[in-house]
């Protein structure tokens, strides 16, 4: 199920967040590309799961699961509007930091 989208714009350009992405396998980065682009929708499709960690308030931090066995997570940040990608990892990576 589709959910509403608490942003407007995506910024994928962080430093670290580049580094990660290349660091991917070649299959779970095309998954990863295709997450991006899905995030400019006007619904976050349902199979990302996405959702708002705990915990961290400022800056607000959210989720979404990447590949089938969403073995992999990208995280990113909600400021004025905008999705600051930060972190694309195994799920691991990012829960231990987002």
């Amino acid at each position: 199920m589709a959910q509403p989208k608490p942003f407007t714009a995506v910024d994928p350009t962080l430093v670290g967040f580049q580094r990660a992405l290349r660091k991917l396998p070649p299959e779970i980065r095309q998954l990863t590309d295709q997450a991006i682009l899905d995030l400019y929708l006007p619904e976050i499709p349902g199979k990302y799961g996405f959702k708002k960690l705990n915990g961290y308030k400022n800056p607000s931090i959210y989720t979404i699961q990447i590949g089938g066995n969403h073995a992999y997570k990208l995280s990113m940040e909600i400021t004025g509007g905008t999705a600051v990608l930060r972190r694309v990892g195994s799920h691991r990576q990012v829960d231990d930091t987002p």
